[in-house]
């Protein structure tokens, strides 16, 4: 699913850098939920705000089709793995335009130019010392006569007692685990006690670079503290080989000698998604080499939007593996980790059917509603709690109250009172250019947070101009001034619409659909794909300038909408 990221970019003559924008890919063993759908909409919203400062992007991810847990939901269901992911892979696409996301390339794991990377370039870190084969003891079901890694097994959690802990990961504590460390194990099929068989393993060898990642988790001042402290707890502990084959038959072949019936773990192959990703593209594109021009480009940024139960296949696990090929790929600048979005104090879990999906989400309101929402309670720094009481008043007050309100205001008054021309303005008075004053700064505080990632924030600030706006509105009370001063009138209004211009710039990357109908609305004939962050701070409608039709842009959530 292909954007035109790609004619944005290229109509800026002077791009300022090169970056490669990332989210974590969902899994699809079903829909994903919102705690899911946060980190491809801050990765859609950070591009977007790129692109709007010039910049020259490439953003990728796609969609997760292998490894245990959609094996054991095919099986469940009786159908082929392959068959479930074809599913969920379209229906998610066709979610993700209903949501404005844009990718410049959203794929799928199960295609071949991501299997061919995969094959090539693990062949390459085998032939390059950094793979090892070793026989280990793994769990057996006797009853089902299979192997059983990761999510095939079940039990208790050797850390936090929970006792539906997977092989893989403990959801309870979040700590990433081993099938055998699991007390009380069980078969996820049948429930029968496994035994102890040994089987034949490739193990790469993290280890070896220790001291590099160390180098590399000091050096990178980009990243946040929660992504730089879990890193550095890793390394402190001592880091160990991680296994890289796996028994299971949904996934991709191992290309090592010997490594027939062996497929590669998820993790370790979906994190290289990233790259594989920008492979596809350029090979679309008719120029195969063009990826490298970023991934192999030491002035790229390279910038990932993920949950904190994702950081170490980030920070330690990814930037192991591009050195292990000892080619010149940038490593991770940034990692945006988030909290967890809760949901009614309680983590989204796809596994126990716990949040909002973002199927479900669309029947209850448009999706700028939800792009602004999500942002607006974005996990920065602590878990966030998601509440249906919550979202209604985040639409009725900010959204509605506020920025619509505003705008509709703004716009209405200059259609009955002026013809729908932009008035012309008398000499500003001090009041006046105070709010141009603190347009700038909201402007300023805004690009300052998200060039540090911190969307939520940026979103804050580009709201206070809207706030400013009902405030100065207030205060100089053009419906009263029109009799009584007419001039006054004039310049408020004029300097209103300057505010409405920048608000529907700068909010572009968080509200897409919203932005172009309050473009629409100004009735600015340029497109507002051809604007500029930039141009946000200044003077952007001269007077005589005739408006659209105003429309109000939100509708306010009814007590019924919410009701579940």
């Amino acid at each position: 699913m292909n954007s035109p990221i790609e004619e944005d970019r290229a109509t800026e003559e002077h791009a300022m850098g090169k970056w490669i924008v990332c989210s974590a890919w969902p899994y699809v063993n079903t829909l994903p939920h919102l705690g899911t759908f946060v980190h491809l909409l801050s990765a859609d919203v950070f591009s977007r705000y790129l692109v709007l400062k010039g910049e020259d992007v490439i953003s990728v991810t796609g969609s997760d089709e292998h490894g245990t847990p959609i094996e054991v939901e095919a099986i469940k269901k009786g159908v082929p793995p392959k068959a479930l992911t074809d599913q969920y892979h379209a229906a998610l696409c066709d979610l993700l335009e209903k949501y404005q996301i844009r990718f410049t390339n959203y794929t799928r794991t199960e295609n071949p130019v991501h299997t061919r990377f995969i094959q090539e370039f693990y062949s390459k870190v085998y032939d390059n010392g950094y793979i090892y084969s070793e026989t280990v003891n793994l769990p057996f079901c006797p009853k089902c006569g299979r192997f059983l890694p990761d999510r095939f097994v079940e039990g208790v959690c050797p850390h936090c007692g929970e006792d539906n802990a997977r092989g893989d990961q403990c959801d309870s504590c979040g700590r990433v685990l081993d099938p055998l460390e699991l007390k009380s194990r069980r078969c996820a099929f049948c429930g029968a006690t496994p035994t102890i068989r040994p089987s034949k393993h490739w193990f790469f060898d993290l280890p070896k670079f220790t001291d590099a990642l160390n180098q590399y988790i000091d050096s990178n001042t980009q990243l946040p503290e929660n992504a730089r402290n879990f890193s550095k707890r890793w390394l402190k502990e001592g880091l160990q080989p991680r296994a890289l084959t796996r028994d299971n038959r949904w996934g991709i072949p191992a290309p090592f000698p010997g490594a027939e019936g062996k497929t590669i773990y998820v993790w370790l192959e979906a994190v290289l998604g990233y790259v594989s990703a920008a492979v596809e593209w350029a090979e679309k594109n008719g120029q195969p080499d063009d990826w490298k021009r970023y991934w192999f480009d030491k002035e790229t940024r390279n910038v990932h939007f993920i949950g904190k139960d994702n950081i170490p296949f980030h920070t330690i696990i990814l930037p192991a593996l591009l050195l292990a090929t000892e080619d010149p790929y940038v490593l991770p600048w940034q990692v945006s980790s988030t909290e967890f979005i809760l949901f009614d104090n309680k983590k989204f879990s796809k596994s126990h059917r716990i949040g909002v999906w973002m199927d479900e989400a669309l029947r209850v309101a448009p999706s700028d509603y939800w792009r602004y929402v999500l942002i607006a309670l974005r996990p920065e720094t602590k878990d966030a709690n998601f509440t249906w009481k919550e979202f209604q008043a985040r639409v009725n007050a900010d959204l509605n109250d506020v920025l619509g309100n505003f705008v509709h205001r703004t716009l209405t008054f200059i259609k009955s009172n002026f013809a729908g021309s932009i008035p012309s303005a008398s000499e500003l008075a001090d009041r006046d250019r105070k709010v141009f004053e603190r347009l700038r700064e909201c402007h300023q505080k805004a690009e300052m947070e998200l060039d540090q990632c911190k969307l939520r924030e940026g979103l804050s600030a580009v709201m206070d101009v809207a706030r400013e706006g009902n405030l100065y509105l207030s205060e100089t009370e053009p419906w009263h001034k029109i009799k009584l001063d007419p001039a006054d009138a004039r310049t408020t209004m004029f300097v209103c619409a300057q505010l409405v211009r920048s608000l529907a710039i700068m909010l572009t990357p968080f509200m897409p659909v919203m932005a172009e109908s309050v473009w629409s609305q100004l009735g600015i004939q340029a497109s507002l794909a051809s604007a500029r962050w930039k141009e946000a701070g200044e003077i952007g409608v001269s007077e005589g300038h005739l408006i659209g039709t105003p429309v109000p842009l939100f509708k306010k959530i009814s007590d019924d909408q919410i009701k579940q």
